[in-house]
């Protein structure tokens, strides 16, 4: 049975940047390149990324960016399936994070998925409360 992951921006910020907790997204990323795990990220999440990225270092840097995190084995998420819309209603209601944060966490508890964070700000109250499985890089 194949490990589920679901990253949401700060992990994939922690890969390209190579910041603490990097090494923890690399090897999940090299799981999925050996066929032992399902990595997904939500395009609003993407988004996240791409965005402050194009604001700090410009439109060629962000463009470069995101061509490098489409050749890697990440399922980028284009819909919100109606269950997972559902999800991140309630938690985006119970738990005022981010749409984004809500995303990925509806994504995570409908896929079934561990939700690979570092954004305790955010996350620590949900983990608190949900049956949400965290990975947590730092």
């Amino acid at each position: 049975m194949k490990n589920v992951y679901v990253l949401d921006a700060c992990a994939l910020i922690a890969l390209i940047t190579d910041e603490a907790g990097a090494d923890t997204v690399s090897e999940i990323i090299n799981s999925a390149y050996r066929g032992e795990a399902n990595v997904f990220l939500n395009k609003l999440n993407l988004l996240e990324v791409y965005y402050g990225d194009y604001r700090v270092h410009g439109k060629t840097a962000a463009d470069n960016m995101l061509g490098k995190v489409k050749k890697l084995p990440i399922s980028i998420v284009h819909e919100i399936s109606d269950a997972v819309f559902l999800e991140a209603g309630r938690l985006k209601a119970v738990y005022k994070v981010s749409i984004a944060d809500a995303v990925a966490l509806a994504e995570a508890s409908v896929f079934g998925a561990a939700l690979v964070t570092a954004d305790h700000h955010e996350m620590d109250v949900v983990d608190k409360n949900e049956k949400i499985h965290f990975l947590w890089i730092r």
